[in-house]
């Protein structure tokens, strides 16, 4: 594969329409799902930790089960990137988009209430799969998911630009805040669009991924 397209998952314009999806999902599992923060599973291990001191086995699990299907999703991600990495005409990060997207259409069909555990067991896996998968716009570290790196990486990018004058620090921090700003623009979608589709709401984030996917497509052919 040669380095045009391994820079392919690495656009500005592809991260930010992850970091749309992520945004989404996020405000997503918050309003809809039970108080879950399905994309970073930081608070949930806070929570999870909360509940353990009162014991209280319900809680435990509700905050449990998105965590390790998050672990789970970093593991398949490795485990597809070996197997098809050097197989087939279809690329390895194709081939995880349409899985994200066929997942988030699941989480659409299931049922708010009860059933929310499920539904934040496959936006938590498809957030490890979407995180393991998409790590670096040209070459930086970033992550679609989550703000908190991002957020440090950009800050401290634009202290280097203040102290250098650099201007090579001034863009890399701006396209950290620049993913940070596409994924509260994802999360404003998100509130209103829960309010108003409810648990259907996500199939938009299905309809995003294919998008993502379709334009891989095309730059790999070229």
């Amino acid at each position: 594969m040669d380095e045009k397209r391994l820079q392919t998952s690495e656009s500005l314009f592809l991260t930010a329409l992850l970091a749309i999806v992520g945004g989404f999902l996020d405000a997503y599992s918050y309003l809809l799902r039970g108080g879950v923060f399905a994309n970073a599973q930081t608070g949930n291990i806070a929570l999870l930790g909360v509940y353990i001191q009162r014991r209280n086995g319900s809680m435990i699990i509700h905050y449990l089960v998105p965590i390790l299907a998050f672990a789970a999703g970093v593991v398949l991600v490795e485990i597809m990137k070996k197997t098809f990495k050097t197989k087939g005409k279809i690329h390895w990060r194709q081939r995880i988009v349409v899985l994200e997207a066929v997942l988030l259409a699941a989480v659409g069909l299931i049922p708010s209430g009860k059933m929310d555990v499920m539904a934040n067991v496959l936006i938590s896996f498809v957030c490890a799969v979407q995180v393991q998968t998409f790590r670096k716009v040209h070459g930086n570290a970033f992550a679609s998911t989550m703000c908190t790196g991002n957020l440090r990486s950009g800050t401290e990018s634009m202290f280097q630009y203040r102290q250098t004058k650099d201007r090579t620090f001034f863009e890399k921090g701006l396209k950290y805040y620049s993913v940070i700003a596409f994924f509260i623009i994802g999360a404003v979608i998100g509130g209103l669009m829960t309010g108003i589709a409810e648990e259907k709401s996500v199939f938009l984030c299905s309809i995003v991924l294919l998008l993502s996917g379709m334009i891989m497509v095309q730059e790999y052919r070229n």
